[in-house]
């Protein structure tokens, strides 16, 4: 498949006006996608939760123009988001070709996050993924017939992907695909597809408690920490181990092996972390509570035999993972031992959900 496929025939309605709203979650790698190429496409394959409660609301509210070119206002909470215009212009640059009908209307973007802006939580999965839905919701009205539901998920994370890498993977649920892999039927660089194989039962409900270490802006933007990655000495063999953790999480999601899935997952946060201590210019992302935490994990784990285990993104707040069997336990000393390492004490509480829903 090339993505010719997502270019409309010509459109068989019109509309003058409408609103359209969505509701889409953000998502935690796994195993992570660190470098890309071309556009926006992954050098390696990754695979994510989807999660429940960190979400974002889009409202895409659009009327017919006459004028050339793109129309568009920003609102976050209600307010104007001058700031985040550039960036959905380059999306709308990038997506115009299979959304012929981009320069036809005047839109006004209102966008809301359920957890904090300022948390440090990457919201572009979810915000790009919400707008990319929105739009799809647009054309579905356009086209004679209606779009499938299959055609119309897969072109949505296909334009989402164009506005953030990692957008792909919150339309669908509970543990998405981005990249080609030999041992994933369907996998594909252009779009996500739902994990294929089995699933243990120990993975249903599994839980995802944010700590948030460091609320303020990204170090590093996830553009500039993916060109890091162009003649990385070690970027090849970064690659290699990312593709080789998802074939060896095939088995363990399988048999529940929760030991095996923790050595997996951990090795993938602490490498993502190695690569950017180890590019030029170079970047420690982790704070001292970072590493705290991480200890505080591996000292419990070893004393109480839970099956508790943290990953990391591109940043310095942590994942804490851990099965739902386990809940009232982890909890109790994520409260305990973990909280006082936040900034302000504060975490979100969250777990495995099943994608983007139409509100």
């Amino acid at each position: 498949m090339n993505e010719a496929v997502f270019i409309p025939d010509s459109y068989t309605k019109t509309l003058e006006n409408g609103q359209v709203s969505w509701q889409s979650p953000s998502n935690i790698a796994l195993v992570k996608y660190w470098g890309k190429y071309g556009e926006q496409l992954p050098k390696n394959a990754s695979i994510s939760f989807t999660l429940q409660n960190c979400n974002t609301k889009t409202s895409l509210s659009f009327n017919v123009k006459d004028s050339d070119g793109f129309d568009f206002e920003v609102y976050l909470d209600g307010k104007r988001e001058i700031g985040f215009e550039p960036k959905i212009l380059k999306f709308f640059e990038r997506v115009e070709m299979y959304l012929p009908f981009l320069k036809s209307y005047k839109f006004k973007i209102e966008t809301s996050n359920s957890f904090p802006h300022s948390s440090g939580i990457a919201s572009s999965a979810s915000g790009m993924s919400a707008l990319a839905l929105c739009l799809m919701s647009i054309e579905r009205k356009l086209v004679d017939g209606g779009i499938s539901d299959e055609n119309f998920n897969q072109k949505a994370s296909f334009l989402a992907r164009l506005g953030s890498g990692s957008a792909c993977r919150s339309i669908d649920g509970d543990l998405i695909v981005w990249g080609e892999h030999s041992d994933i039927e369907g996998s594909s660089n252009l779009f996500g597809t739902k994990y294929p194989h089995l699933v243990h039962e120990n993975f249903k409900n599994f839980q995802d408690t944010i700590l948030l270490v460091d609320k303020g802006e990204k170090q590093v933007s996830s553009t500039v920490g993916h060109n890091l990655m162009y003649n990385h000495p070690f970027a090849e063999t970064r690659f290699r181990q990312a593709e080789e953790n998802l074939s060896k999480l095939i088995p363990v999601f399988e048999s529940g092996d929760l030991s095996a899935f923790i050595e997996i997952v951990e090795s993938e946060a602490l490498s993502l972390h190695a690569m950017m201590l180890t590019s030029l210019p170079y970047f420690v992302l982790m704070k001292p509570n970072t590493l705290e935490i991480i200890n505080k994990i591996w000292a419990f784990r070893a004393k109480s035999g839970s099956k508790i285990c943290f990953t990391l993104d591109a940043g310095a707040n942590v994942h804490v993972l851990f099965p739902e069997v386990e809940k009232e336990m982890v909890s109790e000393f994520i409260k305990r031992e973990l909280a006082e390492f936040c900034k302000n004490g504060e975490f979100i509480e969250d777990q495995v959900g099943f994608g983007a829903k139409k509100i």
